[in-house]
């Protein structure tokens, strides 16, 4: 069949289309069947690697999603080459042009380079960890993952934030060692200050035995004196992440002493004066 003077085989192009089709089709089954794959192997020769270490889970988990993107953007590579080869797309001319066509991309790509570069020295350095809770780039939250690219960062109203490795030009670990709960009470300037430490005392003593606290919690005194109130500080050393939740329990008896106790939480008051006319 001729078609603007050029002769088409319609029965070779469809044979073609069809091996073609058949050959990637399969190439498509191979890749979701590796990849699975290959990321249990990783998982579990690292789980066996790191346990005669003592390597920490964090860190486990860190090296674990970074191992995985690493192999799916092999496998992604290698996907490609194998595309090009069932096409019979000569590969040799296309690598030795790779040079040339980098050096030109590669102004355009030094933030992608920088990305990289950060990331290997956030990595080496294990400035964070899978898991840690961390503020980087302005931003706070729970550490999900750290690649070589970007590392993602989970706020805590559930927002999951993108940050580029450039950016992160520090980073504030709040997930090694022990964490401090800081509590700050105010009572009102006629109240008896001793009164209201010993009381005080007394609910952080019903915390000696809570699991949370590695020391304390105590009483360590006068914190400020404020426009209406005397403020009273609370220090106590806890377990990584539950400094939040015992502070409010703490509040919370506070509160229930001080009501038995009959000591005053002061609250704005507002006075109103009537003239008579």
């Amino acid at each position: 069949m001729f078609v603007n003077g050029w002769q088409i085989n319609w029965s070779s192009m469809v044979e073609n289309t069809i091996q073609y089709g058949v050959k990637i089709g399969l190439l498509v089954i191979l890749l979701a069947i590796l990849a699975p794959i290959g990321k249990k192997v990783i998982s579990t020769a690292l789980t066996k690697s790191t346990s005669k270490q003592k390597i920490s889970e964090a860190r486990l988990q860190t090296l674990e999603k970074l191992l995985h993107n690493a192999f799916s953007y092999t496998l992604m590579f290698l996907f490609i080459m194998m595309v090009f080869a069932i096409f019979e797309i000569p590969i040799g001319p296309l690598l030795a042009s790779a040079g040339v066509v980098g050096l030109a991309i590669g102004f355009g790509a030094q933030g992608l380079v920088s990305d990289v570069v950060t990331g290997f020295f956030i990595l080496l350095e294990k400035q964070i960890d899978v898991g840690d809770y961390v503020t980087a780039a302005g931003f706070n939250g729970i550490v999900e993952e750290v690649g070589l690219r970007t590392t993602q960062i989970r706020s805590f109203d559930g927002t999951l934030n993108f940050i580029p490795n450039r950016n992160i030009s520090g980073v504030s670990n709040h997930s090694r060692g022990s964490m401090q709960a800081l509590v700050d009470i105010g009572i009102d300037y006629g109240d008896d200050v001793d009164k209201a430490m010993t009381v005080l005392q007394e609910v952080c003593d019903e915390f000696q035995a809570d699991e949370r606290f590695v020391e304390g919690p105590d009483v360590i005194g006068v914190q400020a004196f404020g426009t209406s109130e005397i403020v009273l500080r609370i220090i106590g050393r806890t377990e990584n992440m539950e400094q939040w939740g015992a502070e409010r329990d703490i509040r919370k008896q506070i509160k229930h002493a001080f009501d038995q106790q009959g000591i005053e939480i002061p609250y704005p008051h507002q006075v109103y004066i009537q003239k008579d006319t």
